[in-house]
């Protein structure tokens, strides 16, 4: 195991399934061929999800990532004390395990600046807990960037080899539209080039989807495609980027799908949301761009309607476990249609 990346793996919020869909993920015995996992999180509620599918591994509370060293068949978490189990309120929204998840991230994102861990892997947390613990950070991606001092992070969904970048995630449609010009495209497009070239594959090919119907038809439809889009796809090509559109978003995730690019970028959430969700949902995984470390995540929510039950999917936990893991350890992203 030493010759693992150690992969920290924050609980989310304990009131929903990210306990649960973490034990079944390291249930899976080919987790330990991939890395060394370390739960960010509360122990207690770790043996609690391990009992609860009624899996033979074993909770090993350890006080540093030093320690994450236990073999197949046990679990080590770093507890850092901020929660006592018998305080959580199951399927419920509250401060107190909102505020919990945060820190979790927090200190998952602290090891992993500070070179103990070679990444993060997220279940997933509540974001009116969390405000209601005075967070202002609407997720996790904006809770390590501001944590990491990055200039400029963007979130990836992948599932199956469809790979779709979002130039806006958490903002209204009328102001995710506002930001549709060519300077903040352009920033994007150069953004995915370069991560993508860190993740071993040489020339990204990056798919650039309209914001209009049919790519504004020539203007009858809309002007950003002609007044912004298209401009940043250009100079983004004049610096060497190979970047194709704007193409109609109901063409090019499909064109994504069937290998053409390695990316496609999507003006806004749902445009580029949906897509991957009906194309593999439960293989769902959120990697963000542009954070000083790896951080993948679930793609999908606290599910408090299910939680402690039983019924959980864990395959996008495995997966996002699963691919920063293969990030950290050099592995990277195999070219889509490869």
């Amino acid at each position: 195991m030493a010759d693992r990346p150690i992969i920290a793996i924050t609980m989310g919020d304990p009131s929903g399934i990210g306990p649960e869909v973490i034990a079944k993920a390291l249930s899976m015995p080919s987790v330990a061929d991939w890395c060394t996992p370390l739960v960010v999180g509360n122990a207690e509620m770790m043996r609690k999800a391990v009992a609860l599918i009624d899996s033979k591994l074993s909770v090993e509370a350890v006080e540093s990532p030093k320690e994450a060293t236990v073999g197949q068949g046990s679990v080590a978490v770093l507890d850092i004390g901020n929660l006592d189990a018998n305080d959580i309120q199951i399927g419920q929204i509250s401060a107190v395990t909102g505020k919990a998840a945060m820190e979790w991230a927090v200190r998952a994102g602290e090891l992993c600046m500070d070179g103990s861990v070679a990444g993060m892997a997220t279940a997933p947390l509540h974001k009116e807990a969390a405000s209601l613990a005075g967070y202002k950070d609407i997720g996790h991606m904006e809770l390590l960037q501001r944590l990491s001092g990055a200039p400029k992070v963007l979130t990836m969904l992948t599932s199956k080899g469809l790979r779709v970048v979002h130039l806006t995630t958490h903002r209204s449609l009328k102001r995710a539209c506002d930001y549709v010009t060519k300077d903040n495209i352009l920033e994007a497009l150069l953004l995915t080039d370069k991560a993508f070239k860190e993740w071993g594959i040489k020339e990204p090919r990056i798919g650039v989807a309209a914001l209009n119907p049919h790519a504004s038809d020539g203007g009858l439809i809309g002007d950003e495609e002609a007044t912004d889009i298209a401009p940043a796809v250009e100079e983004a090509q004049r610096l060497g980027i190979k970047a194709i559109g704007p193409i109609p978003a109901d063409t090019v995730f499909l064109q994504g799908i069937r290998g053409d690019y390695d990316a496609v970028l999507a003006m806004y959430h749902d445009q580029g949301h949906i897509p991957v969700k009906v194309y593999g949902f439960e293989e769902s995984i959120t990697v963000n761009l542009g954070l000083p470390f790896i951080r993948t995540s679930v793609d999908h929510g606290t599910a408090f309607d299910i939680a402690w039950q039983g019924k959980a999917d864990a395959t996008s936990m495995a997966e996002a476990i699963h691919v920063a893991a293969d990030l950290a350890s050099g592995t990277g992203l195999a070219p889509s249609g490869s």
